[in-house]
């Protein structure tokens, strides 16, 4: 935690990635579990790798993901599971992903278009919720800034939330992004690249030393 603010460094592919963002101080590295990410790792190189990652907690990205992938992923040691899924998801869905994953592990990321609004039955099912950017094409890591005041009205909305602010932010904007928001969580991922897939292990301390001169959150 840096001045009262969480933050991860996903779309990780390697030890020196996951070494880079746990000497910024990051808390949770993320691993993309989506064949169709420039930053996709498997579920065996993840595996490899385990042994030797920082001891930081480590999130499962995902994106509607079957009963048993979930199965597969929480067996392979993963603190937390980040589940991407449409906007007009059937409720009746949330439960088969809470049979195996419980709400204290389990990020909710809703992907909601431009214009509309979350569904918010989905908020109690989840400790944490994700908001990114929304994309026709692409599941996060597109380097578009995401919509700030949304956040901020779902944050103070609903408290009991552990809200993460995704979408865009990078060492020059996170100081701004943070002020706007009150936001306690946040992700980056294309914002400490050098193209994408390849992290610029020169950005996560620059990222962190923004989020040290960001306003600290204070009680809503």
């Amino acid at each position: 935690m840096i001045n009262g603010i969480r933050f991860k460094v996903c779309g990780l592919t390697s030890l020196v990635d996951a070494d880079a963002a746990d000497a910024a101080g990051a808390d949770y590295l993320g691993f993309i579990l989506y064949p169709k990410s420039p930053r996709y790792v498997s579920l065996a190189q993840f595996a490899a790798m385990s042994p030797r990652l920082p001891p930081r907690k480590k999130v499962a990205v995902v994106v509607e993901p079957s009963v048993e992938e979930l199965t597969a992923i929480k067996a392979a040691g993963f603190d937390c599971v980040q589940l991407h899924f449409p906007n007009e998801t059937p409720f009746f869905m949330a439960a088969l992903w809470l049979d195996v994953i419980p709400p204290e592990m389990l990020w909710l990321a809703p992907r909601v278009p431009t214009g509309k609004d979350f569904d918010l039955a989905f908020v109690p099912l989840a400790d944490t919720i994700l908001l990114d950017t929304y994309h026709p094409n692409a599941v996060g890591g597109t380097g578009q800034t995401g919509d700030w005041k949304s956040f901020a009205w779902h944050r103070t909305k609903f408290k009991k939330v552990n809200w993460v602010l995704a979408g865009g932010l990078n060492p020059e904007n996170i100081f701004e992004a943070v002020t706007a928001t009150g936001a306690r969580y946040v992700d980056v991922n294309s914002g400490v690249e050098s193209a994408p897939g390849v992290k610029d292990h020169a950005k996560p301390k620059p990222f962190a030393d923004a989020l040290r001169q960001a306003p600290a959150p204070t009680a809503d």
